[in-house]
């Protein structure tokens, strides 16, 4: 078995890469932990903890017996903690709205979309996406859902297809930091699967109401979901890239183009030339609406 002593950076990077495709989120410790025998050494402390604390509750004389007896019903209103129970989807989807219509600025969105706790995506993701950028750019890209690597680095398109996205930005002379970046769904479905529709509903005001304050003048839709979603179309996404169409939030009507998602391409690089097609028709959008001059 080789070490990873006996590997340079170069070769390093490239099998964390190769986990990292393979869908390996977690390392394995150095030396195996035996979790049954732990299990069974936790059960074993409980079991001798337990003929002591019985004792205790009758160290007092008999003749003041009546005394533990009045304090039972009190030690008993002290109810025992609970996990909180589910928010139902329709109440969690009104909080929604609320609490995104409450914000009057993207800081303001940021901080209601961090303490609300309405969708069950949330309670299994690391970070909270939200929008990274320069909103007054009048340019807004937007993603389908974080994958492994945003969840780990609290941004959207990290690792691997933010890399991609990078070069291909750079292609139409735009750069991240001079446009919003953000994705559909704020937290990372599990096993990066697809986003239910319940969930999405509930996700929506979010990002309808990032739009809404970021008022862009043109979008770029990356990946079969988020195509979907601004669409209402259910065809695939080379059935919706390409094509120019209005998306409405928050009172505007914005133009909005859709293309293959980074990670599409890294898994089938032949379809880089239809991506090519349409970042070019998105740059011929934004020179005809003075957005850039390149």
């Amino acid at each position: 078995m080789i070490s990873a002593n006996d590997l340079s950076p170069a070769e390093l990077a490239a099998l964390l890469h190769f986990h990292a495709d393979a869908g390996v989120e977690w390392l394995l410790e150095e030396e195996a932990v035996d979790r049954f025998a732990e299990f069974e050494a936790m059960k074993a402390a409980r079991r001798a903890a337990a003929p002591q604390q019985a004792p205790q509750q009758n160290t007092q004389p008999h003749s003041r017996t009546t005394a533990p007896q009045r304090q039972a019903p009190a030690a008993a209103s002290a109810p025992a903690a609970r996990p909180q129970p589910a928010i139902p989807d329709g109440e969690a989807v009104q909080q929604a709205r609320f609490a995104a219509e409450s914000a009057r600025s993207l800081a303001e969105l940021k901080t209601a979309l961090e303490a609300f706790n309405g969708c069950n995506l949330k309670h299994s993701a690391r970070s909270t996406i939200f929008a990274t950028g320069d909103a007054a750019s009048g340019i807004m890209v937007i993603g389908s859902a974080p994958s492994a690597e945003d969840d780990r680095e609290g941004q959207p398109f990290a690792g691997r297809p933010g890399a991609l996205l990078d070069k291909m930005l750079a292609a139409i002379g735009l750069d991240r930091s001079g446009i919003l970046l953000t994705q559909v769904i704020p937290w990372r479905p599990p096993g990066n699967r697809v986003p239910s529709p319940a969930e999405m509903d509930i996700c929506r005001p979010f990002i309808e109401r990032q739009i809404a304050l970021a008022e862009p003048k043109a979008i770029l839709l990356f990946g079969n979901f988020a195509a979907r979603v601004f669409f209402g179309e259910t065809d695939t996404i080379h059935g919706l890239r390409g094509q120019w169409k209005e998306i409405g939030a928050g009172g505007l009507t914005i133009p909005a183009i859709a293309t293959l998602h980074p990670q599409d391409l890294l898994t089938a690089p032949v379809n880089k030339r239809l991506a090519w097609n349409d970042l070019l028709a998105f740059q011929q959008k934004l020179r005809d609406l003075d957005l850039i001059t390149k």
